[in-house]
């Protein structure tokens, strides 16, 4: 299922907006993405999924838009501790 949204602006707003060239409709698809995942009501690769953007390319338009990936202590601490883990199987030879 897809559906489909409409924004009706005044003809003199919309043309200020777009003014600079910006595309509208792409400015406001990304807003509303930026907004949804701040909200916490879509996930970081459904953002992706509705840009069609990389990762990447999401963490980049999340930065400008002054939204910062839900990172935890917690987070932090398992990821420590699988690296930990990852250190300790791999043969002496390989460690720096």
């Amino acid at each position: 299922m897809s559906v489909t949204l409409n924004l009706h602006l005044p003809d003199d707003i919309g043309a200020q907006l777009a003014a600079d060239g910006r595309d509208l409709e792409r400015a406001a698809l990304e807003a509303f993405a930026v907004e949804e995942y701040r909200a916490k009501r879509i996930t970081h690769a459904q953002v992706a999924q509705l840009l069609g953007l990389s990762r990447w390319a999401v963490d980049g338009l999340l930065k400008e838009h002054q939204v910062w990936l839900d990172y935890t202590i917690e987070d932090f601490q398992r990821e420590r501790e699988a690296l930990r883990q990852v250190r300790e199987q791999s043969p002496s030879s390989d460690r720096r």
